[in-house]
């Protein structure tokens, strides 16, 4: 898949003849029809706008506006790259950068270093590996070595560890599939924040930022009381995304001697009872309106 989404297109440009050209970019786009599925691909073929005029340049200037087949060429390179683009809207993936280096090169070998960057959503990445690829009768064997990935943003501490896991691993896809959710599930948290921040702002702070998994409920009438919640986003070593909130409640101990109800002592439990029921969103607003009574 990384050789077919990253080097059919741009090694053959510069290395192959025209005609070997045209016809790898064609098995590319079948294949690109077949697998459009698979979220990823966007990743790996985002330089479209500079294929479409390296083509097209290389069709006017060897065939001098070229023919009726190179034509046809364009055309499905056009719909390639709608395609292309709808994909990555799909995924929230867009690279900035896509290099493509030949380190070795025979009849049963090639081995590439390849270095993507981008973002998804708000989180910046860069990533860096090498493909090696051996050709064993009719098999085709390739291996990833050499990863090393690199994530910034707000986020990257609660990413860090299961990045770690993957440079161990090799596993690249897994990367970027773990991180489409991962970073859908920040930009969902951050928006909540938002909204009620900017919905209840005598009442709802954010001390580190809408970025952050802190969001802090305080009465504008009773000072010293306050609620807490902490969002945390985990990812497992196998890219396995799972959002986490829990309830930190604070009064001073005049309120919790009268306290009878004992609702700071199981405010945790209730507030995970009413996000079973309720979910996220109507949990922390059920919350705010009590505050603000």
């Amino acid at each position: 898949m990384i050789r077919e989404l990253l080097t059919f297109g741009l090694r053959n440009i510069m290395e192959q003849k025209y005609e070997e050209e045209i016809q790898m970019l064609q098995q590319e786009i079948e294949m690109l029809k077949t697998e459009r599925e698979e979220s990823l691909r966007s990743i790996f073929i985002q330089n479209g706008d500079r294929l479409q005029q390296e083509l097209k340049s290389v069709c006017e200037d060897r065939v001098g506006g070229g023919t009726q087949k190179h034509t046809k060429l364009i055309m499905e390179i056009r719909e390639l790259e709608k395609d292309l683009r709808r994909q990555t809207e799909i995924n929230g993936i867009a690279l900035k950068e896509c290099f493509v280096k030949t380190l070795h090169k025979s009849k049963n070998k090639l081995v590439q270093q390849l270095r993507l960057a981008g973002h998804c959503n708000v989180l910046l990445f860069q990533v860096e590996f090498a493909v090696t690829e051996i050709q064993e009768g009719d098999t085709l064997l390739r291996r990833v070595t050499e990863l090393n990935i690199v994530v910034d943003g707000a986020e990257f501490k609660d990413f860090s560890s299961f990045v770690s896991s993957v440079e161990d691993t090799k596993d690249v896809l897994l990367f970027f599939r773990t991180l489409r959710m991962f970073s859908e599930r920040c930009k969902e948290r951050r928006e909540t924040f938002q909204h009620f921040q900017e919905k209840y702002p005598d009442v709802v702070s954010l001390p580190e930022g809408s970025r952050s998994e802190l969001m802090i409920i305080q009465s504008p009438k009773l000072p010293g009381i306050s609620m807490t919640i902490f969002w945390k986003i985990d990812v497992s070593k196998e890219g396995v995304v799972k959002p986490s909130l829990e309830l930190l409640l604070k009064m001073p101990d005049q309120a919790r001697e009268m306290d009878t109800k004992k609702v700071m002592e199981n405010g945790s439990e209730y507030f995970e009872s009413l996000l079973r029921i309720l979910g996220v969103e109507a949990s922390i607003e059920g919350l705010i309106r009590s505050m603000r009574l």
